[in-house]
């Protein structure tokens, strides 16, 4: 059963904002507008909830109804806590549209795990 790790909220468009739902053993689903204005209280329960597990963290996107840049530099910042926390994560379901911001920033690699140069599999 999961179990919300944020609350959810309107953004400022009035989409249901971001929300973290904790699906058990370093598994999360992130669902709704994961936006400019949603990323602040998303950010933070990510890291508490984070914080909470040990070992490999399991990001999900298929929830995922509209991102910009927020999302990726949300995920970004999860990608490096995890890294500084000598963890990793993983993330699935990268929806196309934040493929392609990431692909135009040259930070596809981060998300995908793909190395600099090398083909990607996503998309």
């Amino acid at each position: 059963m999961s179990r919300p790790a944020s609350d959810a909220r309107s953004d400022a468009a009035g989409a249901q904002a971001a929300q973290l739902e904790d699906t058990g053993a370093g598994r999360y689903r992130v669902c709704g507008a994961v936006t400019l204005a949603t990323v602040s209280a998303l950010r933070a329960a990510g890291l508490q909830a984070f914080a909470r597990g040990s070992g490999a963290i399991e990001l999900d996107l298929g929830g995922v109804t509209r991102a910009d840049s927020g999302a990726l530099a949300l995920l970004i910042d999860w990608l490096a806590w995890a890294g500084a926390a000598g963890r990793t994560m993983r993330i699935s379901a990268i929806p196309a549209a934040l493929l392609a911001l990431a692909r135009l920033s040259d930070v596809e690699g981060f998300l995908t795990g793909t190395p600099a140069g090398a083909p990607s599999m996503a998309g």
